[in-house]
């Protein structure tokens, strides 16, 4: 009999069978040579059963017949993909021994437990477990085939994904959806997506803007012109500026503090796959599954990158040599000249900022194989030459400034100058002139308060016991701005660094290394956002529609906050890896997901239905206008009323009113005897009842702290927060917010030593 090689999809069992069956019969659906037959999954050929597998009276959705838990998951062929499914069935039985040729990755691995699963298949496994699709690396993995016991708990550990997933997605989104009657889909991973994005846009809409003046003037000395920056608390009187612009102009003054310094800067990590996304988005505005679909062919179809699925910057000491081959190979491309000119001695497995074994898991850095790349599409082009770029950098000496920083006095005003002198490119010739030229920093938008730098490759000196001269001064007036609206981009590292804003110091530890979905998943979950009706592109940005809005707010009133927040998917992400490695039960975790489902169900049972007129309307625009003008009204403090006029982010839309927003209740009003409810305002949290003389409020903000819904509900049901981080000047101390005044809101601070 023959050994069966499964793949994960037909291009690489087709490239597999060519290594290790070269002359081997192509059946369509298999190739088969005199030792192995190579088929193929496409994809997942099967999945977990809809609900009215378990009973047909799930097939309504039904408020009454959650929740839906059950004993043992079900798994059902994909009917599009069910003849292939048979094949390989047939397959199996001609066979004594099975290869998992499937990605070398979690999914790769449920995929084939699975197909394992469903087609009762008793063979002995081993498992193929590469990281690019080159001959040389398929040849070596076929030499070195690992036992399939070796995985058994990556097995579990994506079962548990999967299952956990089907817990809280199919009967959180059943309870929302059966309550408020419409269509809300909730995931594990997807709906925290959305409530970073409602964030963001809740942070713009109700950002003030500060118009505030910046003074700059012009010197010389000896024939050496520089300018500088009036170094002072933000300027918002323009009668001042202009006085102090006035004082300088045409006056002597004195180099007070000159310092400089070398300076160098190191090329950019090698690339795992959300890092790549976010520059594809950056620089050719590419959404986050286009860059993995072109990514994916680049390594499946071309063959010329590794495994792009990866969540790694890094590679270990085995890959070393076969960047050097790489190295090589580029010197008779397009890339000839940038491989001429490389270091080869840089890359070396001492280097830790490229050779790291213990920041390596499943897979390494984004490499290029050692196949030269033939026809490419312009958009894989694109892709390839950052990878080729990204990859040919790590053989360049770092680029080398000289930073000059310059203090001048005229007429006891201070102005503050930074220079940033190009000594050598070094690693930043790899990004062609317009790259090297923006990453240095010239051009580069800076932040309201941080130090404007001046970029220039021609020597910079002054002479600090020269008098100077103040040749021309202004004032310019500017305008603070709100924070960015996420692109697909920023929404990634946004996913992948989320849990670091959190404000239990212990769980943000634990969180330093998950994010939100894996780099394989991420780009998934926004097409599933978009797809659902949660947000929409306003070119490139990402905007939340009515009903996206809705469904967070929903959410988190429900008191199943948990669902929103970053910190229960990363509790699951950190708990699946240590199944993965053997660390945690599966059995546990599973208990515990059942148990927040159930949780889930009891706390939407008591919500209150939503209007309907909450889901309907266009999306919300972002941002106000500079001169601080808001586009809804509400009341200041305390509770909104419900009559902001909201207008679409499309011009054509703007000024039709849509329904009036309904704010939904936050909890019970604390005042004695009150019975009103707590609802959101604009800037603290009021009560309903404020027409009729209640006069509870808490501000947004306390001692530095932005309150948030958590908090709020932590205040009114215990009277405290939890233990918080503050800050005194240079003393760093703990401390709970109390409310004090049940009465009115007051809060105070409660140190604890």
């Amino acid at each position: 009999m023959k050994t069966l090689v499964i793949a994960e999809k037909p291009d690489m069992g087709r490239t597999i069978a060519a290594v290790i069956e070269p002359k081997a019969k192509n059946n369509r659906s298999y190739l088969e040579g005199e030792q192995y037959i190579i088929t193929w999954a496409i994809g997942h050929l099967l999945g977990l059963a809809e609900p009215d597998a378990y009973d047909p009276k799930y097939k309504r959705w039904n408020f009454s017949d959650l929740p839906i838990l059950p004993e043992h998951f079900k798994i059902v062929p994909n009917p599009k993909t069910k003849d292939q499914l048979k094949i390989i069935g047939e397959l199996a039985k001609r066979s004594d021994r099975i290869v998992n040729a499937c990605d070398a990755g979690r999914e790769g691995q449920y995929i084939f437990a699975l197909i394992q699963q469903q087609l009762k298949m008793t063979q002995p496994v081993r498992r193929l477990w590469i990281s690019d699709l080159t001959a040389e690396s398929i040849a070596k993995g076929f030499s070195e085939l690992k036992d399939s016991s070796e995985f058994a708990n990556l097995t579990i550990a994506a079962r548990a994904r999967s299952e956990a997933d089907w817990l809280v997605g199919m009967n959180a989104s059943r309870a929302f959806t059966t309550k408020h009657k419409e269509l809300l889909s909730v995931g594990r991973v997807q709906t925290p997506v959305l409530a970073l994005i409602y964030d963001r846009q809740k942070e713009i809409e109700s950002f003030d803007s500060l118009t505030y003046y910046e003074i700059k003037a012009e010197f010389q000395q000896d024939g050496r012109s520089y300018s500088g920056s009036w170094q002072g608390d933000r300027m918002t009187d323009k009668e001042k500026a202009d006085l102090i612009a006035n004082k300088v102009r045409g006056k002597e003054g004195r180099i007070t503090e000159y310092e400089v310094k070398d300076t160098k800067e190191y090329p950019f990590k090698l690339y795992d796959l959300t890092l790549l996304q976010r520059e594809a988005n950056a620089k050719y505005g590419y959404s986050a599954k286009k860059t993995l679909d072109i990514a994916q062919a680049l390594y499946e179809k071309h063959k010329v990158i590794t495994y792009p699925r990866t969540s790694s910057n890094y590679v270990t000491e085995q890959n070393i040599e076969g960047m050097h081959k790489a190295l090589h190979m580029l010197k008779s491309t397009s890339y000839q000249e940038l491989a001429a000119g490389a270091t080869p001695t840089l890359v070396h497995k001492n280097n830790k900022s490229i050779c790291n074994p213990a920041r390596v898991e499943d897979h390494h850095a984004i490499l290029p194989t050692l196949k030269r790349a033939g026809t490419l599409s312009s958009e894989e082009q694109n892709v390839y030459d950052l990878v080729i770029r990204r990859f040919l950098s790590q053989f360049y000496p770092p680029a080398e400034y000289k930073q000059h920083m310059v203090l001048t006095e005229v007429e006891r005003e201070t102005f503050k100058t930074n220079v940033k002198e190009l000594i050598s490119l070094g690693w930043k010739v790899c990004q062609g002139t317009e790259e090297a030229r923006k990453s240095s920093g010239k051009g580069k938008k800076k932040d309201e308060d941080e130090e404007a730098e001046e970029l220039v490759s021609e020597p910079f000196s002054v002479d600090k016991d020269l008098d100077v001269l103040c040749k021309s001064s202004e004032v310019k007036e500017k305008a603070t701005q709100p924070p960015k609206a996420y692109t697909e981009g920023t929404l990634l590292k946004a996913m992948e660094s989320a849990g670091k804003q959190l404000e239990n110091e212990e769980l943000r530890e634990v969180m330093k290394d998950a994010g939100l979905g894996t780099p394989a998943t991420r780009a998934a979950t926004i097409e599933r956002l978009k797809k659902v009706g949660y947000i929409t592109m306003q070119g490139k940005r990402i905007t939340v529609t009515p009903k996206g809005r809705t469904a967070v707010e929903l959410i988190r009133h429900a008191g199943v906050e948990l669902l929103t927040s970053p910190e229960m998917t990363g509790q699951w992400e950190r708990r699946l890896h240590q199944i993965s490695k053997g660390e945690a039960a599966g059995e546990k975790f599973m208990e515990n997901v059942k148990k927040f489902t159930v949780s889930i169900i009891e706390k939407v049972r008591s919500q209150p239905k939503a209007s309907a007129s909450l889901f309907e309307g266009a999306a919300q625009p972002t941002g106000r206008s500079r001169n601080g003008g808001t586009r809804e009204s509400a009341s200041s403090a305390g509770p909104r009323t419900g009559k902001a006029t909201k207008t679409s982010g499309n011009s054509s839309n703007r000024g039709k009113a849509t329904a009036p927003a309904e704010r939904v209740p936050l909890g019970e009003c604390p005042r004695s005897g009150c019975n009103g409810q707590l609802i959101e305002g604009k800037k603290g949290y009021g009560c309903t009842h404020f027409k009729q003389g209640c006069g509870f409020v808490i501000w947004k903000e306390y001692s530095g702290k932005k309150i948030s819904h958590n908090m709020l509900a932590s205040l009114i049901e215990k009277g405290q927060t939890q233990l918080l981080s503050f800050k005194d000047g240079d003393l760093d101390y703990k401390a709970r917010i109390v409310l004090l005044d049940k009465e009115k809101g007051q809060l105070e601070l409660e140190r604890v030593e």
